[in-house]
């Protein structure tokens, strides 16, 4: 994992959650905690990280995360076992 995927990891547990973080830096970060990325339907991506499996819409029309997205993403990575 390099720099910026543990920067943000640390913007995604950050407390109050954050909006804002780029999908595409968030999907980076799944694939850098060894994650396997699969396209579904639409916006849809389903992500697979340490045997647990979640499926995420990715935001559109802008490329940043609200802090719903953002919040479900935090508890995958704590299921998954990915944490700061």
């Amino acid at each position: 994992m390099n720099s910026k995927n543990r920067k943000t990891l640390e913007a995604i547990f950050a407390d109050p959650v954050r909006p804002g973080i780029k999908w595409a830096d968030i999907e980076a970060l799944f694939i850098a905690c060894g994650g396997v990325l699969e396209e579904a339907r639409g916006s849809r991506v389903c992500v697979e990280v340490n045997g647990v499996v979640a499926h995420f819409h990715r935001p559109h029309p802008q490329p940043d995360t609200n802090k719903g997205a953002v919040g479900s993403v935090r508890r995958f990575l704590e299921n998954a076992g990915v944490t700061p």
